[in-house]
């Protein structure tokens, strides 16, 4: 993914072209096809059969020539995402073709269902983009089959600096469960994650009414204390979100929300493993607390997908891409500006740090959190599961992964060699 530094300065959001693109219709699943391929966790070379848009039968075959087959890996889901190859979730106003359009780009990284995360603003700007989102998902089937739901990230967070991150301060505010059923209306139904701050009065009381609807409560973006971790889990909460970012650069030895997060056995842990947003060191232990409990999120802004160089934004102002992948403020380059990689970095990162197993590190990015999700795409490879799975090169002797097809509901909607 080496990529050389563009010599012209690029005025992000304005210029960037958003012309209507040639959209892929997913068509109705195909009646049947075969699959010969090597399957991503044992190795073992496989037919995987794929009837009506699900997976029918998975079958070993014969081992002669596996080195020529390439691997098969179940699809794979982000838990959030703000924005992919220019175009943004939370750059408003925000149109239905940009979210079909982004849906369709992420296939070519693999991800088959994700959630796109609508951040802190204020309550007509959320309003705004949830119903943009509900309305591209009823007007095209991809986008619909795409999107598993909305991740709704703020504006229920902590105001401290550093804490907060680079949410809008003057839009954060206390829980509100009458303005988040206009949210949810608004959505129509689909947030199905938000992230909150269980530092606010009567948080877990928020926390239980979000539960007992259906939705996946999140930790993050906290000042919150031991007691109100506790408190928050007690009421339902289930995740972390981005554990270890989103905090401040000083905190008491112990007890801590890191430490407390960490020790809350209820909690899944979602990191971004890019290599800049956090150490090996805390990536080693988050894996070794957590275990099957580690989730893998990109988080990746809409500078995500494109080539090295400065870029103007809505949030943050002016920012670098480095020809490292790092995203960081272009006033000081101590200071990261969001992430701005893909899942498949971040199981590249883990699996080249020998921070974890390859199967593992794919399904931290897969069918871990569609089983927290509750995602019938949690079966994986397994017959009976929708037909969501990725073909990839065998995994370089330098860790990185190469992307040859991805298929949808058993359909190939991205193929590298036809450049689909």
């Amino acid at each position: 993914m080496e990529r050389s530094r563009p010599s012209v300065h690029r005025r992000f959001f304005g210029s960037i072209r958003t012309a209507r693109c040639m959209w892929i219709a997913i068509p109705m699943a195909v009646k049947m096809i075969t699959i010969r391929a090597r399957h991503y966790a044992t190795g073992a070379p496989v037919a995987i059969t794929v009837r009506d848009g699900r997976i029918s039968e998975v079958v070993q075959v014969d081992a002669a020539q596996t080195e020529e087959l390439p691997i098969v890996a179940p699809g794979l889901v982000d838990l959030q995402i703000n924005g992919y190859a220019g175009l943004d979730f939370n750059h408003l106003p925000l149109q239905e073709e940009t979210v079909s359009q982004i849906i369709r780009k992420l296939w070519r990284e693999g991800v088959t269902s994700s959630y796109p995360t609508v951040i802190t603003n204020s309550p007509e700007a959320i309003a705004s983009a949830l119903s943009c989102i509900a309305n591209a998902c009823a007007a095209d089937p991809a986008t619909e089959q795409g999107i598993a739901g909305i991740h709704l990230e703020g504006p229920f967070i902590s105001p401290d600096d550093g804490a907060r991150g680079a949410h809008r301060l003057d839009a954060v505010r206390p829980p509100d469960w009458d303005l988040f059923c206009r949210w949810q209306e608004a959505a129509g139904g689909r947030i199905k994650i938000v992230t909150l701050s269980p530092e606010w009065p009567d948080s877990a009381a928020f926390i239980k009414r979000c539960v007992d609807s259906g939705v996946i409560v999140s930790i993050g973006h906290t000042a919150a204390d031991a007691g109100q971790i506790a408190e928050a889990v007690a009421a339902g909460a289930r995740m972390s979100t981005h554990l270890g970012n989103g905090a401040h650069l000083m905190l008491p030895r112990h007890p801590n929300y890191l430490w407390e997060q960490l020790a809350q056995e209820a909690l899944w842990s979602c990191v971004i493993a890019d290599g800049f947003h956090l150490p090996d060191q805390v990536l080693k232990v988050v894996l070794k607390v957590k275990g099957e409990q580690a989730l893998l999120v990109s988080d990746a802004v809409a500078i995500s997908g494109l080539e090295p160089g400065v870029y103007k934004t809505h949030i943050g102002g002016e920012v670098v891409l480095t020809t490292e992948g790092k995203l960081h403020l272009a006033a000081d380059p101590r200071l990261l500006a969001g992430s701005a990689q893909m899942l498949l970095w971040g199981i590249e990162h883990l699996n080249r740090r020998s921070l974890v197993e390859f199967s593992s590190a794919w399904e931290m990015a897969s069918t871990r959190p569609a089983r927290l999700m509750g995602l019938p795409v949690s079966g994986g490879l397994l017959a009976g599961a929708p037909a969501d799975f990725v073909l990839i090169e065998p995994v370089r002797d330098d860790g990185r992964i190469s992307l040859q097809k991805t298929y949808k509901a058993g359909n190939l909607v991205y193929d590298r060699s036809s450049g689909i």
